[in-house]
């Protein structure tokens, strides 16, 4: 009874539109009211030690970076660089809105900042060139949930945390699915192009367009580089790579392109200080939610209901990413991995998942929610960068969400696919 007050009262709260963190706060406060004599002070002491954390200190740096980078000229350049390799072929502006999202992921670790920067960018350029704006604004938000799967990515870094996974494997891991992910969204773009007859708009691919836009685009290809290399190499820990990136960002923004202005920088610190608020708000929270739940002995519960249900590796693992997707579709990833991920791992692991590849799993399979209703961010992104309405972006989205999922299948059950990388580099 007390975990579908739990439970049912959270979701009631996200229906109400009630803020995610304030929704998590409220519903752990109303369990523990009629079902527990554990002092409220739990709450509020689990929530501190929750944030209370080196490694969370990524976070902030990260997304000021991501910032400082799109403001600095490097997401420009990305995008030069990917009009370049890939915008002669059939469709081409949506496949360099794909790539871009892509090369900005491996700089943002975000969905909505990859959505929202690239998007800015080609969904204009898209309905200039006579694309129908609902594909342009359904890809954008699309090809932006890449953004938290190609490494250096937020979620990541929150499951690492919460379960004690390397993060230096957890973001070696993510590439190979990443590009996955960003094929599946190409094919579609090619399939929709062709249809409709979308042709490339830049000059056939050369080597000397490719040289010189590969050299005025190499500050920014360094920088994942870096950040990656360092960590995985045991030179500095994630949070240390963060801070690193931080002053990358704005030495090639400054110095190298010349294009973060004081302004510029003011604007990256105020949009970081806004999100990282909200972000360990929830984290904090959430972090109170999962240990009301481990303390009422919840994991152990669901692994043996799960177990009880089926001994087949392949049903459970479909079963877990059905509940996965639901959802991603209603609340932000954050909470969801710091709720699910000590829930659901012990399930995973003794069926055969390592801990690295489930964290991947669980980002991919939260990252489909970005374009789901009702939570959809990027959706609200997008349509917000296109000016239209959401119904116009409906059909597009679902030709794009079987392809993500197909590539979510292939992540899922193919162990190499996470894990390959990971092991070479070893």
């Amino acid at each position: 009874m007390e975990f579908a007050v739990l439970f049912g009262s959270f979701l009631v709260l996200i229906l109400l539109t009630v803020p995610v963190g304030y929704a998590i706060g409220i519903s752990t406060l109303i369990t523990l009211y009629f079902f527990s004599d554990i002092s409220f002070v739990m709450i509020s002491q689990n929530a501190v030690a929750g944030v209370d954390s080196f490694s969370l200190l990524a976070i902030p740096f990260f997304i000021l970076a991501g910032s400082l980078m799109s403001a600095g000229g490097l997401a420009k350049r990305l995008l030069n660089f990917a009009n370049i390799c890939v915008g002669a072929v059939t469709g081409g502006l949506a496949m360099v809105t794909t790539v871009t999202c892509m090369f900005f992921a491996a700089l943002s670790g975000s969905a909505v900042a990859t959505t929202s920067a690239v998007g800015s960018f080609m969904i204009p350029a898209m309905k200039e060139k006579g694309y129908d704006e609902g594909f342009a604004a359904a890809l954008a938000a699309a090809a932006g949930t890449i953004g938290i799967i190609i490494p250096p990515s937020i979620p990541l870094v929150i499951y690492g945390v919460v379960v004690g996974a390397s993060i230096g494997e957890l973001f070696i891991a993510g590439i190979i699915p990443g590009i996955i992910m960003g094929v599946a969204i190409l094919i579609v773009c090619y399939v929709i192009s062709k249809k409709k007859g979308y042709r490339g708009t830049a000059e056939k691919l050369t080597l000397k367009s490719f040289s010189h836009s590969f050299v005025d685009a190499i500050w920014a290809f360094m920088a994942p580089g870096i950040i990656l290399g360092g960590i995985y190499w045991g030179i500095c820990t994630p949070t240390e790579a963060a801070v690193i990136a931080v002053l990358y960002s704005l030495f090639t923004g400054v110095v190298i392109y010349r294009e973060l202005t004081f302004a510029k920088i003011y604007e990256a610190f105020v949009e970081t200080l806004t999100v990282n608020g909200a972000t360990t708000f929830m984290v904090g929270l959430s972090m109170a939610f999962a240990s009301y739940l481990i303390m009422a002995g919840l994991p152990q519960q669901i692994a043996s209901f799960l177990i009880s249900i089926t001994d087949s590796r392949i049903v459970l693992f479909m079963i877990v990413n059905l509940f996965l997707l639901a959802v991603g579709s209603l609340i932000d990833p954050i909470p969801a991995i710091i709720i699910l991920a000590p829930i659901l791992l012990p399930v995973m692991t003794k069926f055969g998942m390592s801990p690295v590849t489930f964290g991947v799993v669980l980002v991919a399979n939260l990252a489909i929610g970005y374009i789901t209703p009702p939570y959809g961010v990027n959706l609200f992104v997008a349509m917000a960068v296109a000016k239209i309405p959401m119904e116009r972006m409906f059909k597009y989205i679902v030709a794009l969400f079987l392809a993500m999922l197909a590539a979510l299948m292939l992540i899922t059950y193919c162990d190499s696919a996470t894990m390959h990388l990971v092991r070479f580099l070893k």
